[in-house]
């Protein structure tokens, strides 16, 4: 029997594969419309945030499919993130995150970036003058906070490094549940996953296929002879082997699509089964950090530079 969730470290329980609801487009109606969708194939765990823009419709989406009886709400989890403007105020920040929600509460509230931007910056591409210092501390007391008055069940973090776990466990009263960042074959994480895993930390991969259709993203990984071949020997997508890599790692995946047909391919990785070969054959790969390394080395404004060094410690 598939086991289709995974327990954390504080008993609430977390689907292994979830729908992440970026869009560069942004509309409303084609998100809502997915979301539903996806409910119909059995997808439970929506993950938005503020800088997102979607968090509206997700929560229109959810509402509706739960009055009209397709899910009841406590079968749904919600992940949300703290933007790196409100880390001054992470209770206030959810609070309106739960208005455009339309919900009570959240399943989880993630820190999107280990990094703070001044109160105003709204945006998704900060410039230098963006950036200030950030209390972690502070922030991390915050996020407390809002587990305490119930507005989430569990809190996490996001992009974090091994250093940057570590040192948030040096204050932290609550440990994080999660932490989700970039991982797919070729930038396994083994490090991060290593330090997570000694501190009862689950690691969620976003862009779990290296981000294709992102304009951060390649199709490196689908496109990789390993992961074809892979695919070829076992009659499924290359798209299904690099998720299926992620589960059998004991890592749950965020999938980002709004096209039915590969909605239900992802949906169908959880069938499919790897074999100690294919495992290690994937281990043989050239590791290549897709996402954080080349397409931001491809930009030279300091905003990014200084997100990249986020990871330097990694490396």
């Amino acid at each position: 029997m598939i086991n289709y969730q995974t327990m954390l470290n504080n008993g609430e329980t977390l689907p292994i594969i979830g729908m992440g609801t970026y869009s560069g487009e942004n509309d409303r109606e084609i998100t809502e419309t997915a979301i539903r969708t996806a409910i119909k194939m059995g997808y439970r765990h929506f993950d938005t945030a503020k800088i997102y823009g979607s968090e509206v419709a997700v929560g229109n989406a959810l509402r509706r499919a739960i009055h009209d009886g397709l899910v009841e709400r406590e079968d749904i989890h919600v992940t949300s993130k703290l933007w790196s403007s409100d880390h001054h105020d992470p209770v206030t920040a959810l609070q309106q995150t739960l208005q455009r929600l339309g919900m009570e509460y959240i399943d989880m509230y993630l820190v999107h970036w280990p990094v703070a931007l001044k109160p105003w910056v709204d945006y998704p591409i900060p410039a230098e003058e963006d950036f200030e210092e950030l209390d972690m501390e502070n922030t991390w007391s915050g996020m407390e906070r809002c587990l305490e008055m119930g507005l989430c069940r569990s809190i996490g973090v996001s992009n974090f490094s091994s250093t940057k776990i570590q040192h948030l466990l040096d204050f932290a009263c609550v440990t994080p549940v999660v932490n989700q960042v970039e991982m797919h074959p070729m930038w396994r994480q083994r490090k991060l996953r290593s330090i997570c895993r000694e501190y009862g930390i689950h690691v969620s991969a976003y862009s779990p296929l290296g981000g294709p259709g992102n304009a951060w993203g390649t199709t490196t990984v689908v496109d990789h002879p390993i992961i074809q071949s892979i695919a070829h020997k076992h009659n499924a997508t290359p798209a299904q082997v690099a998720l299926r890599w992620g589960l059998c790692e004991g890592s749950s995946v965020i999938v980002k699509s709004f096209n039915m047909r590969r909605m239900k391919e992802n949906m169908e990785a959880l069938h499919l089964k790897l074999d100690e070969w294919d495992l290690i054959d994937i281990n043989k790969m050239e590791e290549r950090k897709i996402m954080r390394g080349e397409w931001l080395s491809n930009h030279t404004t300091s905003p990014y530079r200084t997100i990249q060094e986020l990871w330097d410690d990694e490396i």
